[in-house]
């Protein structure tokens, strides 16, 4: 999503627009990242709507990690093990100027991931995936113990 956004804004305006979506993702709370993209709504808004609304439009979305338990932000606010994975194996079929055939280019890939899963960092918290995948609600990272039904 940076890479989008810095891609509707002019090279000068760079710096600046790192740091302030770095506030964004990186705030301690939804509150305070919401927070962080008003201001970079409003500091960039005017010169630049379209770069504002690839923020605004997807907020709840990029946001959602905070549904979660806090151990688990680290984890779900970067695409990077993703990526690096299939960087590897774009790298290497690459190099070997494509796999050959279907089979090999399959058993190549299976092999790099199964490779790459031996640097993977471990959850932060595995006690918590278990209360997650049972859709336990957590708010600013914490478990509620009891969470209100909503009223109709």
């Amino acid at each position: 999503k940076i890479g989008n956004v810095l891609a509707a804004l002019p090279t000068s305006a760079h710096p600046g627009a790192k740091k302030a979506l770095a506030e964004i993702w990186n705030a301690e709370d939804r509150a305070h990242a919401e927070q962080a993209a008003r201001a970079f709504t409003k500091a960039y808004g005017a010169k630049f709507p379209k770069a504002t609304a690839k923020i605004a439009d997807d907020l709840g979305v990029l946001l959602a990690f905070y549904d979660y338990p806090a151990e688990h932000w680290i984890h779900l606010r970067t695409t990077n093990p993703i990526e690096s994975t299939f960087a590897t194996v774009r790298h290497r079929t690459k190099v070997t100027k494509g796999p050959g055939s279907r089979a090999a280019g399959l058993a190549m890939a299976f092999k790099l991931i199964e490779s790459a899963q031996a640097r993977w960092r471990a959850v932060n918290a595995p006690h918590l995936v278990a209360l997650v995948r049972a859709g336990a609600v957590f708010e600013a990272g914490e478990l509620v113990e009891r969470p209100q039904p909503h009223a109709a």
